[in-house]
């Protein structure tokens, strides 16, 4: 059976670095960014992780249907490597005909049942945004709450879950 490995922890915390070392165990990884370069600093942050990668990783670019790349990748891939969930709903919230919560929630429950149902390997990344002060503006206060309900439904449902603080991770499941 295939294992779902959800890994989360804060902004610079060392999560993507320690699920890609992970990720490097399996012989094909599919690598699926959901983030899009949208200015200088994003463009940047791109930079640094493809770099990070190996070159036989194949990537594709998806910020809007992650759940039709995973079943795409179905028998392609070893693994199937997503980073990350809290840019994909970021994406979804601000698309032009946004998507209400229950959408993305819905989303992310589509999302895990085809993660269920595949023969690869999937590890999720996404961030833990409860731990912080919460915002003071009404749509970043909708995007955590969406996030943290996210998280939940995919750590519920994950085979195995880690928290990343500081570099160092912690198995939680």
């Amino acid at each position: 059976m295939a294992k779902t490995i959800l890994v989360l922890g804060g902004a610079r915390s060392g999560k993507s670095s320690f699920a890609e070392t992970m990720a490097k165990r399996y012989k094909t990884v599919v690598y699926v960014a959901t983030a899009e370069i949208k200015d200088d600093e994003m463009r940047e942050r791109i930079r640094i992780h493809r770099e990070r990668r190996p070159l036989c990783w194949q990537t594709i670019e998806s910020p809007y249907d992650l759940e039709k790349v995973v079943f795409d990748q179905n028998k392609k891939a070893d693994l199937v490597f997503i980073d990350c969930i809290t840019l994909y709903i970021t994406n979804l919230l601000v698309m032009p005909g946004s998507q209400d919560s229950s959408q993305i929630i819905d989303k992310i429950h589509t999302l895990c049942r085809v993660c269920e149902e595949i023969t690869s390997d999937v590890i999720i990344v996404s961030n833990e945004v409860g731990l912080g002060v919460m915002p003071e503006n009404a749509l970043a206060r909708h995007f955590c709450d969406i996030a943290g309900s996210a998280n939940q439904v995919l750590a519920q449902r994950a085979t195995e879950v880690y928290f990343v603080i500081s570099g160092i991770a912690q198995k939680i499941k």
